[in-house]
């Protein structure tokens, strides 16, 4: 009789471990599914070539001067030291890698999914039974030892790809992230290149002026001893006195405007305003040759339409998840430890005791919520989608209007030469003309008038120049290639900044 007992036992035990076997199979045959689209890049307008392309680029060129340190074509050294602390000191970006950060962290967190959960603990509890409960047997024992280690295990097959497609979105979210870092990185730059030449064409614009004022000074001098003579009038004067003052207002203005743009640089690199100095220097530079490069290339060498592109990953993902849910959910759940009512015996081979569970849920009536899931994933998709053709229709938008600006100002730039030598030619005319007796002081004041601000425009327009220099930079991505996201490690915790 034991032995016919203990047979049909050890039958069952080797049913229950063969059961247990081809469902874990079935179950890891089945994870190999994953439902929901496959994604693929949508198509977006490209044109064949930029209509403003610049006549002397030739098309084979490659831009090998945007890569890694954009700022150095421009061959300035104090900007080049200026560039140099933004990685370290602005708290924009630092704050945009610490946004990196929680992203990446999320990709690890989603991935602990693809493995067992295993918990243990430890429990004691001694339990007094009372000895006129229902059915009690006056010689049993009320008092007991409960002594117990359990470990116990819990696992979730990917059967239908929920896991893979949550971890293809944080993924997919954490490479836009790093895309959104290198957005505010080249932001930055770019500003910073920006405020700098501006703040140079102030200069320039304060050198002309302080020039202006030591000029005027003098047609002043000159023209009190004319009227000390006999020779001028007063009125004379007093016309020489206000173009000299409204000269030294002027220099003033240029002044407080630089001033902004000091202090701006100052928050960029990390510095407080009040102990950073921006020495005064002149603005001879001209704006190097930046070939655009294909339209084609646009799209892998601009980091906010690269962020958009892992967008519409991360909400293609997110269809799977939302299509995941009407399918059961499996739930493989192991437990063994041991239990004893001593001390002395806990940790035994008889203490040891065993399980082995599973669970398959599904939802059969949900009032169309799951629908409503699926329905929100994929109108979230078609929205990113259209944003992702919106700005690619922006970045060609801006590498058009910045290719216009460099070629028109050139153009403008050499016209307003040739007025600034035509009004400074008129301005010694009119001179001569007055020191002579011909004129009056009249004709003087309004051609210094226009030969002043025929020089501030020149000024301005030299700067402009360079400010548009900076933008078409930016507008082609600053040396940004798309293709580095995909070699990011999410496990790492420092990651190597694209292009530096």
């Amino acid at each position: 009789m034991i032995g016919l007992r203990r047979k049909p036992a050890a039958f069952e035990s080797k049913l229950g471990s063969a059961w247990g076997g081809a469902l874990f199979a079935a179950l890891m045959l089945l994870s190999g599914c994953a439902v929901g689209p496959r994604y693929s890049r949508p198509s977006a307008p490209v044109p064949t070539d930029y209509k403003e392309t610049p006549q002397n680029w030739k098309p084979a060129q490659p831009a090998d001067q945007l890569r890694g340190k954009w700022w150095e074509i421009y061959q300035d050294p104090q900007l080049s030291a200026l560039e140099e602390k933004v990685n370290i000191s602005n708290q924009s970006l630092k704050a945009a890698q610490a946004q990196f950060e929680q992203a990446r962290a999320t990709v690890r967190y989603n991935r602990a999914d693809y493995y067992p959960t295993v918990t243990a603990g430890v429990s004691a509890t001694r339990e007094r039974l009372s000895q006129n409960r229902p059915l009690a047997i006056a010689s049993s024992v009320t008092t007991t030892n409960d002594l117990v280690i359990p470990v116990d295990m819990s696992y979730e097959p990917d059967v239908w790809g929920r896991v893979r497609r949550t971890v293809e979105a944080a993924r997919a979210d954490a490479q836009a992230t790093l895309a959104d870092l290198e957005s505010v990185r080249l932001s930055v730059r770019s500003e910073l290149a920006v405020d700098y030449f501006q703040a140079r064409e102030l200069d320039a614009e304060g050198q002309l002026l302080d020039s202006t004022v030591s000029s005027y000074t003098k047609q002043l001098e000159l023209t009190n001893n004319r009227y000390n003579g006999g020779v001028a009038s007063q009125v004379d004067v007093a016309q020489a006195q206000t173009q000299l003052e409204t000269a030294r207002a002027q220099a003033i203005d240029v002044r407080e405007q630089r001033t902004q743009f000091e202090h701006a640089i100052a928050v960029l690199i990390g510095e407080p305003a009040s102990s950073f100095s921006l020495p005064v220097a002149s603005l001879n530079a001209t704006p190097p040759l930046i070939p655009p490069g294909l339209p084609s290339e646009l799209l892998e060498r601009r980091p906010d339409i690269a962020s958009s592109e892992r967008q519409m990953v991360s909400a293609n993902a997110r269809i799977g998840i939302a299509k995941a849910a009407y399918f059961p959910l499996f739930n493989l759940g192991p437990s063994t430890g041991f239990e004893s009512t001593t001390i002395v015996n806990w940790l035994s081979s008889p203490s040891a005791f065993a399980s082995v569970g599973a669970s398959a849920v599904v939802t059969a009536f949900d009032v169309g919520r799951r629908r409503a899931a699926s329905d929100q994933a994929r109108a979230f998709y078609d929205q990113s989608v259209a944003s992702y053709r919106q700005n690619v229709l922006t970045a060609y938008q801006e590498v058009e209007d910045n290719l216009a600006a460099l070629r028109l100002l050139e153009e403008e730039a050499n016209t307003e030469t040739a007025a600034v030598n035509a009004a400074e030619h008129s301005l010694a005319l009119s001179n001569n003309r007055y020191k002579g007796g011909v004129t009056t002081y009249l004709e003087v004041i309004t051609a210094q008038t226009i030969a002043l601000a025929n020089e501030r425009t020149a000024v301005q327009i030299s700067g402009r120049r360079m400010v548009d220099s900076v933008l078409l930079i930016k507008a082609l991505g600053g040396g940004f290639d798309a293709a580095s996201l995909s070699g990011v490690k999410m496990e790492s915790r420092t990651p190597v900044p694209p292009g530096q």
